[in-house]
């Protein structure tokens, strides 16, 4: 994989990849001639015991413009600056023009609650040059690249001693809340171990403390010994919805050696993981004669220069839909106690996605 480093002119950062050596001719641009100045801080929820992030110049940032004048579409001339430079690379990366988290934030209020700069990062992973496209449509090829480019971003990332848990996730779909419809992913770096994935590592941690293996590798066992759930499988990669699915279609994506970052893994297992990755989202916009709108999370270990040997990589796809021609969003149980209404069978929903014929 071929990498070139840029700043754009408003300062912030511009990388891109490519399965081919990267023109030297290629010229950094943004869509604003000013940079924006955001100043990210966050303030603690004493009920819930966590970190609520508070960005207010995010309202100012683009809404589902046209494709041709989107902030990701390509340069097309001088008078139409874009994120997206004009030159033949794969996978672009660039600081997000509005971020929630910024490692420049230097202030916060002074209030009756523990307040803090919002020190993280956000950038912005663009998968393709072509907006009409979606990571399900790219050659397997791509998807690996997209995939190692993850890798290389949380490697680089997690060098930075305040930076303790980067996420990358994609939302796809008005529905899930993307304001863009360019084909794009984002990754998120936070100075503390976000709820979700610190619950998630506690229980990790417990169980490789008892039985000296992974939480994850032992579930992936069970479940293609099971074989109802499983989606799709290769060597060294497996795609099911777990028995305890809170949502239909919750797909579970997951490398059989556990490891505890992506760029850990060998060429031929992450070929693999681009493989049942591509097959699952395929799968997915099979099934209806409209795109699939999901948020996909890629969970890793943190990064906070401690030992996680207990952790284990792996995708969560969280889709909205209920059935073929009803779309569930989270209600009152959901939001308000936490726990989950699965009006569907993880079984059931298994057995469709299988049944989608898909080359991927």
């Amino acid at each position: 994989m071929f990498k070139r480093e840029f700043t754009k002119p408003d300062g912030r950062k511009l990388w891109l990849y490519s399965e081919r050596a990267i023109s030297e001719n290629i010229v950094a641009t943004n869509p604003t001639h000013e940079p924006i100045e955001g100043k990210p801080h966050l303030r603690w929820h004493p009920l819930r015991g966590e970190w609520v992030a508070f960005a207010s110049h995010r309202q100012n940032r683009t809404f589902l413009p046209p494709k041709d004048y989107s902030p990701l579409a390509v340069t097309k001339s001088a008078d139409f600056p874009t994120e997206m430079p004009a030159g033949d690379y794969d996978v672009a990366v660039f600081e997000n023009l509005f971020p929630s988290l910024d490692l420049k934030a230097d202030s916060a209020p002074d209030l009756f609650v523990p307040t803090r700069p919002a020190n993280g990062s956000c950038e912005v992973i663009v998968f393709t040059q072509d907006p009409d496209s979606s990571l399900a449509q790219l050659p397997h090829s791509r998807v690996r690249t997209v995939l190692e480019v993850l890798g290389e971003r949380t490697k680089e990332l997690a060098r930075n001693e305040s930076i303790h848990y980067v996420l990358p996730f994609e939302n796809r779909g008005v529905e899930v809340g993307v304001t863009l419809h360019h084909p794009h992913g984002q990754i998120y770096s936070y100075p503390f171990i976000p709820p979700l994935p610190e619950r998630q590592l506690q229980f990790m941690k417990a169980h490789f403390d008892k039985h000296k293996r992974s939480l994850l590798a032992d579930l992936v066992v069970d479940e293609m010994r099971a074989k109802q759930r499983l989606i799709t499988t290769t060597d060294s990669a497996v795609a099911f919805i777990p028995a305890f699915a809170r949502y239909p279609y919750e797909t579970y994506i997951v490398p059989k050696r556990p490891v505890a970052f992506i760029h850990e893994l060998t060429p031929a297992e992450l070929s693999d993981l681009a493989r049942v990755l591509k097959t699952v989202l395929m799968k997915f916009d099979a099934l209806w004669t409209r795109p699939f709108p999901y948020l996909m999370v890629l969970y890793q270990a943190p990064t906070d220069g401690k030992a996680h040997d207990y952790s284990h990589l792996h995708f969560q796809i969280y889709p909205p839909y209920r059935t073929k021609d009803r779309l569930k969003f989270l209600a009152g149980t959901e939001l308000g106690a936490g726990m989950y209404v699965n009006d569907s069978l993880p079984e059931e929903k298994a057995k469709e996605l299988r049944a989608v014929e898909v080359h991927a």
